[in-house]
């Protein structure tokens, strides 16, 4: 199967420019794909492109991955209603740093002749000054032109600045820059960038008299139309400081059966047969979720580890009683606030906690259940837990209860949690 019909199965395909099948067979092919270094980690809208670089190099081409260190100075107005705000050099240094060190995960750098390699194009930029880029290159593309692409002509009645309508002569020639002196004859990214990545291969025509190739994946939405790649906390990060591995596993999880069966194909590389398979299992019992569990395993363990995906299966069971009192003690900090996000929570001092019985535990000290009274029945129905181990009326609280020094988990049957905070 070529790159062209292994992007178009797994729903990856959206526009290409003529030629690209027989340029793609007929050699070894070098393409870019450009990151906007906006903010410090890239999310799972990223991993689109992401792949898209991985399959190139699957095939046996070069892959090459652009950072935006001059890009970013400028803003693209790509599916923007507003003016972005310009940010600071020093904060788009430290984002460039952040999103290489992740885009490394990725992406083989060290594999021969289509070895990955990364670029920034503050490189080539910042040796050219003003009236040399409108002189050299801006002579090459016409108003018109610029006018007729849409992330222009969605902006014109509200208003574009100067800045960000000449972003796609400053993308472009990202292009024309790569093309005469990486001889990189391919770009790709979301179908918003057509008309950025068209006007790149339009420069390398017109200036460096070549031929290059443009190629397109589709925007990826949910099936009901919202918006792809956000939760209730915002975007999903691959920061696992951003965003928890745990949250990160629950996020693909709990997508639609529909949106399960379009995800599995565009960020998975499992093959056709492989996929189809798990489609049939899940059809035959819905209920048992192979699909979104095939899903998250697989998208868990690519961007953070087989350990953490280990790690997320285990605190998805804490909540669901397949848990032991260990599986709780091994969460860290971050997971453990993810997991219990909207659980009742009472701040105690450290001197009330230590030796606190668990009758005041639960009732007058935290408010957790309603009295003393409700208290004792529950712990002679046996249906307390701290910690997810079962005590009785004579338990006491103590630092050896503390979930990374600072928490206590009580449990009323199997669903009811509160939290005891310990503050100094």
């Amino acid at each position: 199967m070529s790159l062209v019909q292994e992007l178009k199965w797994r729903g990856l395909l959206h526009d290409f420019t003529p030629g690209i099948e027989e340029q793609l067979e007929k050699e070894m092919t070098s393409g870019y794909v450009g990151f906007d270094p906006t903010a410090d980690s890239l999310h799972i809208g990223n991993l689109v492109p992401i792949i898209l670089l991985v399959h190139l190099q699957k095939a046996g081409h070069k892959p090459f991955a652009l950072v935006g260190g001059a890009t970013g100075l400028v803003g693209d107005p790509s599916g923007k209603s507003a003016e972005r705000q310009l940010l600071d050099t020093s904060i788009i240094d430290h984002n460039l740093n952040c999103q290489k060190a992740q885009l490394e995960k990725f992406l083989d750098f060290d594999c021969g002749d289509n070895s990955a390699e990364m670029v920034n194009n503050y490189d080539w930029f910042k040796g050219i000054n003003f009236l040399e880029f409108i002189r050299d290159v801006g002579k090459h593309i016409s108003v018109n032109y610029m006018m007729a692409k849409e992330s222009v002509k969605l902006r014109i009645d509200k208003g574009i600045s100067f800045t960000e309508f000449s972003y796609q002569l400053i993308q472009g020639y990202d292009f024309c820059w790569l093309n005469s002196n990486r001889n990189v004859k391919l770009q790709m990214g979301g179908s918003d960038q057509w008309g950025n990545i068209t006007t790149g291969t339009e420069m390398v025509r017109r200036i460096n008299r070549g031929e290059s190739f443009a190629l397109t994946a589709p925007l990826v939405k949910k099936a009901d139309g919202t918006k792809f790649g956000k939760s209730e906390g915002g975007n999903v990060w691959l920061d696992p400081k951003k965003t928890s591995p745990y949250m990160f596993y629950q996020f693909w999880l709990n997508t639609s059966d529909e949106d399960a069966r379009s995800y599995i194909k565009i960020f998975t590389f499992k093959k056709e047969s492989e996929i189809n398979a798990i489609i049939a299992d899940h059809e035959e019992n819905p209920g048992a979720r192979a699909l979104q569990k095939a899903l998250a395993n697989e998208i868990t363990t690519y961007v953070h580890g087989e350990s953490e995906l280990e790690k997320a299966v285990k605190a998805s069971g804490i909540l669901f009683g397949k848990s032991t009192s260990e599986d709780l003690a091994e969460l860290d900090e971050q997971t453990f606030n993810d997991l219990f996000s909207g659980c009742a929570t009472a701040e105690v001092k450290k001197a009330d906690f230590e030796g606190m019985g668990i009758i005041a535990a639960l009732g007058e000290n935290t408010g957790f259940l309603k009295s003393n009274g409700e208290a004792r029945r529950a712990l002679k129905e046996n249906a307390v837990s701290v910690n997810k181990s079962k005590v009785g009326e004579d338990f006491v609280l103590g630092e050896k209860d503390l979930l990374n020094e600072k928490y206590a988990l009580l449990q009323r049957g199997k669903k009811t949690y509160f939290i005891i905070k310990v503050v100094s």
